[in-house]
């Protein structure tokens, strides 16, 4: 019998413990997924906690959303090792990546192809076990996505971070053509960000982070300008530089990122939030029809979204992101590397 071995959660706010078990037989429509690679995602870093910040002293607790021991890790690319007999087309040995964010199907959200926002999701290493593991089992061949001739571990990290950005960058809509859009957050989604906001858009894009080792690889990658928000005079530069800038990306998701972001919109600016960081921001209600400002919210993408992404990124028009391969007994290294803010590009198990 083939083993499962994996990196665990197995208490919260607990370093992850190795545990082994047999690998579980695909039934139906399942695939069973022997991984190569899986990225590690800041909200690895929460779920590890326990925890989403939601401002002082307020957290939201996710503790009663999985029963542990627990697999962590959605950034999964593999290949498949075995099938039920209804997983049509699963061909063993094809090499996948594996859209993680999968609904329960039946729901409005789930019924309109947007599983990633499911009330009852299925979500690979959020609420099912993922992929900081040598094998995932993933319910239908739908949810995998070739990826050649991209590398595993970079087509892994388009599952989230990729992924993520892309939506994002998507829901700016006609304002990221009216002059460069803000990134603001250079972490592993902010880079990406970076990358595919070059592969979309006609304007290199201008970013922001605290961090000048990040700034400096944003500039060496391609961005038009970058900026430190926590200069006082930062946001004032830039406006003085653009006028106000039409679309913005927070990936950080803190009360500074978010204020820095706002402050920097022209009128009829927008504002796309991913990041989880936490925290609160306030502003005068009168500011959204007298600035016609917009502020929204998302969450990962869709699997149509996944499918469109890869289909640019195999084509070669976007430029690789930094990627540092560590084996998977170096996960827990590589959560406290995000958690302490040492990781620029992503971080990559190989189990």
């Amino acid at each position: 019998m083939t083993r499962l071995v994996r990196q665990s959660l197995t208490a919260y706010a607990a370093p992850l413990t190795e545990t082994v078990a047999e690998c579980p037989e695909p039934r139906g429509s399942e695939v069973l997924v022997r991984i190569s690679r899986c990225g590690v995602c800041h909200s690895d870093v929460h779920l590890q906690d326990g925890y989403f910040l939601l401002g002082p002293d307020r957290k939201l607790d996710v503790t009663k959303e999985r029963t542990l021991p627990f697999t962590l890790g959605h950034e999964i690319a593999g290949t498949i090792a075995a099938a039920g007999p209804d997983a049509a087309d699963a061909a063993i040995g094809r090499e996948v990546a594996v859209f993680p964010w999968i609904g329960c199907g039946t729901c409005p959200a789930c019924r309109h192809g947007d599983e990633n926002i499911c009330a009852a999701p299925r979500h690979l290493g959020i609420t099912v076990d993922g992929g900081y593991a040598t094998h995932v089992l993933v319910p239908h061949p739908r949810y995998l996505i070739e990826h050649a001739p991209l590398p595993a571990g970079l087509a892994g990290a388009f599952m989230c971070s990729g992924l993520t950005a892309y939506s994002a960058l998507r829901r700016l809509g006609e304002r990221a053509e009216r002059g460069p859009v803000l990134l603001v957050g250079l972490g592993g989604v902010g880079m990406m960000g970076l990358a595919l906001a070059r592969a979309l858009f006609s304007h290199a894009p201008i970013v922001a982070d605290i961090d000048p080792a990040k700034r400096e690889a944003a500039l060496a990658a391609g961005a038009a300008a970058a900026y430190d928000p926590a200069d006082k005079e930062a946001r004032r530069a830039l406006l003085k530089a653009t006028g106000g800038v039409y679309a913005a990306c927070d990936f950080v998701g803190s009360d500074s990122s978010l204020a820095f972001a706002a402050g920097a919109l022209a009128k009829g600016g927008k504002v796309v939030v991913t990041g989880l960081i936490g925290g609160t921001y306030t502003t005068a209600i009168a500011m959204f029809p007298l600035k016609a400002i917009a502020i929204e919210g998302t969450m990962t993408g869709t699997l149509a979204e996944a499918r469109e992404m890869m289909a640019l990124a195999r084509g070669g028009h976007v430029p690789p992101v930094p990627i540092v391969e560590r084996p998977l007994a170096a996960a827990q290294a590589s959560l406290d590397g995000l958690r302490n803010g040492r990781v620029v590009g992503r971080v990559v198990l190989t189990p």
